[in-house]
């Protein structure tokens, strides 16, 4: 495993700055925002394959710090119903393979995104339930009218260009929020498609990270250490599903923390060992969206955080069996 971070919440900084900031800390490798909802801070592909200086100069500053590139992040909502959206988030999509063949990086992290329920609404439409039947109706429109006939042939491009894994980020709000809806679209799709594993967006839903780990075994593409804090006192009055603002930390009943503030070490570990036994060893990256912590702050406690939890080297022998 490699500790990695998702360079975002340092976007207030150059790159060089960002860069400097993480290695002085120890971490190995940066997941790249290029595109979609992670914005542009650091990287703008568009700029990058249209200007080789400028696109030697992005590695060069990798290079300087001794730094690789976990994957580039352009989370999107490709298959949104308002068309002109839906354009903006394809094109960054688009631009990220581009740019990740021209640096050898063969994986992208992006969310499945969400239709919305007929051809004729404006606006994403997310499916909780499962009556009155025409939520049913809404599912078979979204699933095989738009959402996996998007992504075969959207994979299918990635795929021309040197992309081996395309990395779901499983978040409520999209179509695949979970290993059930993950492991759907992977056999509709084809095994391109695998997870980001963020348990952040697990925990409110009431899903065990580890036993989700096991069930997805080698669809596990991506991981996103990010914790949540659950309100028990808000969770028993009104439930899990929660639409205020993240700002409203007092009255919500969940929100994002830095690891370790919302589950303690023994929960990350067995999560890493869970890793393990399933066969993945690639970057844990940190992402920072703590609402009671700077950036700076937040990602430097995560950091020491995980330094103690990752599993870096591979198993020697069984001495003792």
């Amino acid at each position: 495993m490699k500790l990695s971070v998702l360079a975002v919440a340092l976007g207030d900084r150059s790159l060089d700055e960002a860069l400097k900031f993480l290695k002085a800390r120890g971490v190995q490798q940066v997941e790249v925002g290029c595109g979609g909802y992670p914005g542009k801070a650091h990287c703008d592909p568009a700029v990058l394959l249209d200007d080789d200086v400028k696109l030697q100069e992005f590695k060069d500053t990798f290079k300087k710090y001794d730094l690789s590139i976990s994957a580039l992040s352009t989370h999107g909502n490709a298959v949104h119903p308002n068309v002109e959206m839906a354009q903006a988030f394809h094109d960054d999509f688009v631009n990220a393979v581009l740019l990740a063949e021209k640096l050898g990086v063969d994986r992208i992290v992006t969310f499945s995104g969400c239709p919305g329920g007929s051809p004729v609404d404006m606006q994403p439409n997310w499916v909780t339930c499962a009556w009155p039947p025409e939520y049913q109706e809404i599912l078979d429109y979204q699933w095989n009218e738009v959402l996996i006939p998007y992504w075969k042939k959207t994979a299918a491009f990635a795929a021309e260009h040197g992309i081996k894994k395309i990395a779901f980020e499983m978040h409520p709000g999209f179509c695949v929020y979970n290993p059930e809806t993950m492991l759907r679209i992977r056999e509709a799709v084809g095994d391109i498609l695998g997870a980001n594993f963020d348990p952040s967006h697990l925990f409110w839903q009431g899903i065990d990270p580890v036993r989700a780990i096991r069930q997805l075994g080698d669809a596990i593409y991506f991981f996103h250490a990010k914790d949540t804090a659950l309100d028990a006192y808000n969770v028993a009055v009104n439930g899990v599903l929660d639409s205020k603002h993240f700002s409203d930390v007092k009255n919500r009943s969940w929100v994002f923390r830095t690891i370790g503030y919302g589950h303690d070490a023994k929960v990350w570990k067995d999560m890493m060992s869970a890793l393990r036994i399933v066969g993945y060893d690639g970057p844990i990256s940190i992402e920072h969206e703590d609402g009671l912590m700077s950036g700076e702050e937040g990602l430097s406690k995560a950091i020491e955080f995980l330094k103690d939890v990752l599993i870096y080297d591979a198993p020697g022998d069984m001495y003792w069996a």
